[in-house]
């Protein structure tokens, strides 16, 4: 199973935000990588990506109406009925 996440995806570059019982960040380089198995999240060559890839995610969350408070939201509605823990 694949844990909570939201992202965006570029022909270059995929970044993924994990939460609820994580608080993970993911940066994958699909053209060096194109299986997405190594995270250069973390990696200081990337810094500027990482900056432009949260941007663009900030602006798709922003464009749909996603927030922190909706993610809660719904992690509150799925808790009380037993989907997740």
């Amino acid at each position: 199973m694949v844990k909570h996440h939201y992202g965006v995806v570029t022909k270059e570059y995929k970044l993924a935000h994990f939460y609820y019982d994580v608080d993970e960040k993911e940066l994958y380089d699909r053209l060096k990588d194109p299986y997405e198995l190594n995270s250069v999240y973390n990696d200081p060559e990337y810094a500027d990506i990482i900056a432009e890839m949260k941007m663009k995610l900030t602006e798709l969350r922003k464009k749909y109406k996603d927030s922190d408070d909706l993610d809660q939201y719904f992690i509150e509605k799925y808790r009380s009925k037993g989907i997740i823990r």
